[in-house]
């Protein structure tokens, strides 16, 4: 599952002066950092939650919130990373306010083999143009819709939206390891989700 390109800031966005502006208030700094980082957020929120809606509200809360704790900012974290974080916790919370039974971002590898999958396809020998078709997108997104949020959040920032391990830790604020952990039960669940699909499609003889 390749990862799209990322926008890279522009230099200018991460410098200690722009930084000294936006703590100050300057709303011409605010609105540049705005302007740089909206797609991006707006992207990630909908990869997670899939409602171009609420991918909106999302986007326009995090600015907000972001907005009212710039003052407080550090610069510990790069300013995309810290705008990454307040619109997954945004993003989450409204997950977790659909799905109240679902475990918390810190749900422990289970010790029995439940979340393994049953059944795995083959899909080596498949064209590679099988993939970029809508009904496999469209499939893709249903089986992340299906992944519980802690699962979620890692495989959008990571496989979808394209961040490091390093990143994708620093905006759920848990280890590495436990990154790299989430998000192997994430592909091995949509691998298993994708496995009746592509069994269908060999049997129908796409593969010859």
């Amino acid at each position: 599952m390749g990862q799209p390109g990322r926008r890279q800031p522009h230099l200018m966005i991460e410098s200690e002066a722009f930084l000294q502006a936006l703590r100050r208030g300057d709303q011409q700094a605010f609105a540049k950092l705005v302007e740089e980082h909206s797609p991006s957020v707006y992207q990630l929120a909908l990869r997670m939650l899939h409602d171009p809606q609420e991918a909106e509200d999302v986007l326009q809360e995090t600015f907000l919130n972001a907005f009212r704790a710039l003052p407080r900012f550090e610069g510990r974290a790069a300013l995309s990373t810290w705008l990454y974080r307040i619109a997954t916790n945004q993003a989450l919370m409204r997950l977790r306010r659909k799905r109240p039974q679902e475990v918390s971002l810190e749900e422990p590898w289970p010790s029995d083999d439940g979340d393994f999958p049953r059944q795995f396809v083959d899909w080596c020998c498949l064209p590679e143009k099988e993939f970029m078709t809508e009904e496999v997108r469209a499939e893709l997104r249903r089986g992340v819709e299906g992944l519980s949020p802690a699962l979620r959040s890692v495989f959008v920032l990571r496989d979808l939206h394209g961040l490091s391990t390093r990143e994708t830790a620093e905006v759920l604020g848990i280890s590495e390891s436990a990154v790299k952990t989430r998000l192997l039960r994430a592909r091995l669940q949509l691998r298993e989700h994708l496995s009746d699909y592509f069994a269908d499609r060999i049997k129908d003889g796409v593969n010859e």
